[in-house]
């Protein structure tokens, strides 16, 4: 993958190729600046002519990624598009880490934080990355 700043991704081994690990930055002037997240990039047999599935192993608190690590990101369901590579599924998802899409949450606490409380919001990011959870 190109070096491109605040994202990466690779194989998790030579052996199976559609597993891969990726890292995103959180987004400066966002309450993820500063922060590092990992994530699993799984690719099907039918790649790229079926979606990735993509998912947070680190702890995140997000609208749109659940306590699980799901995530709900319109061009890995029904946007996709056999022309996205792996730089524009990070990078798009680096974005959605400041302009969340609160019409459609996994998490409707943090849709709700995000726009009523962003001090709020922003101690819980901090709480859950570093695994303390994300409820007070």
């Amino acid at each position: 993958m190109s070096q491109t700043p605040g994202i990466s991704a690779f194989p998790e081994s030579d052996s199976n190729l559609l597993q891969w690990t990726g890292t995103i930055d959180g987004p400066e002037g966002t309450p993820y600046e500063g922060l590092s997240f990992k994530i699993s990039l799984h690719f099907p047999q039918k790649y790229p002519f079926v979606a990735p599935t993509l998912k947070f192993i680190s702890p995140m608190w997000h609208p749109n990624i659940d306590m699980a690590g799901n995530i709900c990101l319109d061009i890995l369901k029904e946007k996709w598009s056999a022309i996205y590579n792996v730089q524009t599924i990070l990078l798009s998802l680096q974005s959605l880490l400041g302009e969340p899409n609160n019409s459609s949450p996994l998490n409707a606490e943090a849709a709700s934080l995000w726009d009523r409380d962003p001090a709020e919001y922003k101690r819980r990011v901090l709480l859950r990355s570093h695994g303390e959870g994300g409820s007070a």
